[in-house]
């Protein structure tokens, strides 16, 4: 199956996510967190940097548990703002 490339909303919300998991993270090592959460570091990693834009509801479900944040602030956090 070939997925269709990303819009670049799709690419921005990626991003948007990561920087939003990634302070979440803050010191905690990347190896301790993905662990925690059930993925390798690998993915935490791809998803930090946005290179994984979609991540699975399960797979950020999982990290904001680890990361004692709630699914309602990655959604506000990560969301881009409406053009006017």
């Amino acid at each position: 199956m070939v997925r269709p490339p990303l819009t670049p909303e799709e690419r921005l919300r990626g991003e948007q996510l990561g920087m939003v998991l990634r302070r979440a993270r803050a010191e905690r090592s990347i190896v301790e967190v993905a662990a925690a959460a059930g993925m390798s570091a690998e993915t935490l990693r791809k998803i930090e940097t946005g290179r994984i834009a979609t991540p699975a509801f399960f797979t950020i479900a999982a990290l904001a548990d680890v990361l004692g944040i709630s699914l309602d602030h990655l959604v506000t956090r990560s969301t881009p703002a409406a053009a006017p």
